[in-house]
């Protein structure tokens, strides 16, 4: 059997695409063939049509391209950066700023042209190359450590730290100083400038990046300006007027206010500012030591009872009581700085005493004399005079409270010169001598007598060490009754005091005379009487001690020959007084008042060399 092959006839399609295939195949293995050739030939040489930046590398070795770039490319060295701030400007070098070119890398990118990537892409290259249009960029090292170091060394001059605005004061001057806003060189933001204008290759100009910051405060002139004129002249604090209508006030002299001002840090709503004031701690402190000068305790007024009339007359004024209050007195004062003013008002709060100029006797309980009473000190020296008459003008036209205890202690205050008082005898401790407020002890016993014979609580008696005549005077010619012995009452201030109770429901009020003519001290209680009686014994003097020898003082002070008695004799004594107090014939106190004097001998003072009599001993 014969078997016939049927051989299968192609399509004109297939036949033309197995025939682009076939040539396809063909051109490639050409194309390899010929690109295989190029490498072969310029095996260890630049392609053809390499330039850098228009300078040609065809054919040239890597090492002799490295060469001719190195001379040929002079950018990093001839460049010109010129770096801004302001009206200030630093001119560079790429160089300086660490900018340099690198031949060999430079070389080997051209070197490469033509040479990398996958077959196609090789491909494309080579047909660049060979259309001489492959343009290869050189190669840079830029070493920014160097343009750090560079813009840090620029910092130093750029930098300036912020400083706020200043005021102080030396003395009295007032020194101002303005702020300064704060620059400060941003290195990372330059550096990021400069690195984009040189990677253009070209000279150019970089603003340096700066950052400022403002102060709070700028400027401080204007509350310069007020602190001078705070300072130009005295600061007078005012003080309410008196009952009289009259204001006082007090200064503070620009080298006192000076150290008492400070300068406070406000906002003022569009921004801070300086404000004058004064240190709340150091005014604070300086207004307290001041307090004795600016405040006022109430005191009731004083009256004098018109006997015509049976009314009460105004002596004195009250005196209306102000304590200073701090803080708002502050708040004036800063308030006057800040307006530019030179005075400000104190403030203070008030207190009206128990009795005001308009009460009436009436009111008080005052409404009749209920006791009088005269001490006579006949023979006093004008100084001791002088002192009866301070003293007890300490308390004429004095009210004493119902129910309250006088101290005279505390009306007579300090007892010196200052306050109208002389030198004069006092006993002190075992001898009589010269001290300020003697006499004081006239009003003392005085003031003892009338309350002992107006029936009034005695609260403290002290008696002297020894009987003094004045006290036993009965009439202006000194005559002596020494039945008037243990009837007499010391004051030394603050030790010894004197006091007494007006236990009654009234005010007592006290007037006090003193007749130089009459050598005389009268006092005088007016209130109302509510019907007690007194009745008053003395045992006289019992137990009688004759005085002591003499004794003789030398006082460099005497001149010579001369002899001054300064103390006389006088015999100790015990005498008891004793005080019955009735109403509606009950008892209402029964006082015993005892004193033992001691016995006094004369004192003598004589000048340095003078002879003395010699003791006579007593049999």
């Amino acid at each position: 059997m014969v078997h016939v092959k049927r051989t299968r006839q192609l399509s004109p399609i297939s036949q033309v695409l197995i025939a682009l295939g076939s040539g396809i195949a063909a051109f490639l293995l050409f194309f390899m063939a010929l690109n295989l050739g190029i490498s072969l030939f310029f095996m260890g040489r630049i392609m053809p049509g390499v330039t850098m930046n228009g300078i040609p590398l065809s054919g040239m070795t890597v090492e002799d391209a490295a060469a001719v770039i190195a001379t040929s490319y002079r950018f990093p060295e001839t460049g010109n950066i010129l770096l801004v701030d302001g009206q200030n400007s630093w001119p560079v070098k790429p160089v300086q700023l660490g900018f340099y070119l690198d031949p060999l890398a430079s070389a080997n990118s051209a070197y490469d042209a033509g040479r990398r990537g996958g077959l196609m892409q090789v491909l494309l290259q080579r047909v660049n190359v060979f259309k001489q249009s492959v343009q290869v960029q050189p190669s840079f090292i830029f070493d920014q450590k160097s343009s750090v170091n560079a813009l840090n060394a620029l910092a130093v001059q750029i930098n300036q730290p912020v400083r706020e605005a200043n005021i102080s004061i030396e003395g009295t001057q007032v020194l101002v100083q303005s702020g300064q806003s704060g620059r400060v060189l941003d290195v990372p933001a330059t550096l990021a400038a400069i690195t984009a204008q040189i990677q253009t290759m070209q000279d150019g100009v970089v603003p340096l990046v700066v950052r400022q910051s403002d102060p709070v405060i700028l400027s401080a002139e204007a509350q310069g300006e007020l602190a001078r004129a705070a300072l130009s002249e005295p600061l007078t604090l005012t003080l309410p007027a008196d009952a009289s209508g009259q204001s006082a006030s007090i200064q503070i002299q620009p080298s006192d206010l000076a150290p008492l001002l400070t300068f406070a840090r406000v906002d003022n709503g569009s921004g801070s500012q300086y404000q004058i004031a004064v240190s709340l701690p150091l005014m604070a402190g300086w207004l307290n030591s001041m307090r004795e000068n600016l405040e006022a305790s109430p005191e009731n007024a004083r009256f004098m009872f018109n006997d015509d009339t049976r009314q009460l007359e105004v002596k004195k004024p009250a005196v209306i009581g102000r304590t200073l209050d701090v803080d708002p007195s502050i708040l004036a004062i800063n308030q006057a700085l800040q307006n530019g003013q030179h005075a400000a008002a104190l403030s203070f709060t008030f207190t009206n005493p128990p009795v005001t100029d308009q009460m009436t006797g009436a009111e008080l309980g005052i409404t009749e004399l209920v006791m009088e009473y005269s001490t006579f000190f006949a023979g006093s020296s004008p100084d001791r005079v002088q002192n009866i008459k301070t003293a007890s003008e300490k308390f004429y036209g004095l009210l004493v409270p119902p129910g309250e205890t006088l101290s005279m202690s505390d009306v007579l205050g300090d007892i010196s010169l200052d306050n109208g008082y002389a030198e004069a005898l006092i006993i002190l401790g075992d001898q009589t001598i010269k001290g300020v407020g003697g006499g004081v002890c006239q009003v003392s016993t005085t003031l003892f007598r009338t309350a002992l014979y107006a029936g009034f609580p005695i609260i403290e008696r002290h008696p002297h060490a020894y009987r003094v005549g004045y006290y036993e005077q009965i009439n202006s010619s000194g005559t002596h009754d020494p039945d008037l012995a243990g009837m007499d009452a010391t004051v030394f201030v603050p030790l010894v005091d004197f006091k007494f109770k007006n236990d009654t429901p009234y005010w007592l009020l006290m007037e006090t005379y003193v007749s130089t003519s009459n050598h005389s001290l009268t006092w005088k209680f007016y209130s109302t009487k509510d019907g007690r009686e007194v009745s008053i014994n003395s045992t006289g003097p019992t137990n009688i001690v004759k005085p002591p020898d003499p004794v003789y003082r030398e006082n460099p002070e005497l001149p010579q020959g001369t002899k001054k008695q300064v103390d006389w004799a006088v015999e100790g004594a015990d005498v008891t007084v004793t005080r019955t107090v009735t109403r509606n014939g009950e008892v209402l106190y029964n006082d015993n008042f005892f004193t033992q004097y001691e016995p006094w001998g004369d004192v003598w003072e004589y000048g340095p060399g003078t002879e003395i009599p010699t003791p006579t001993p007593a049999p």
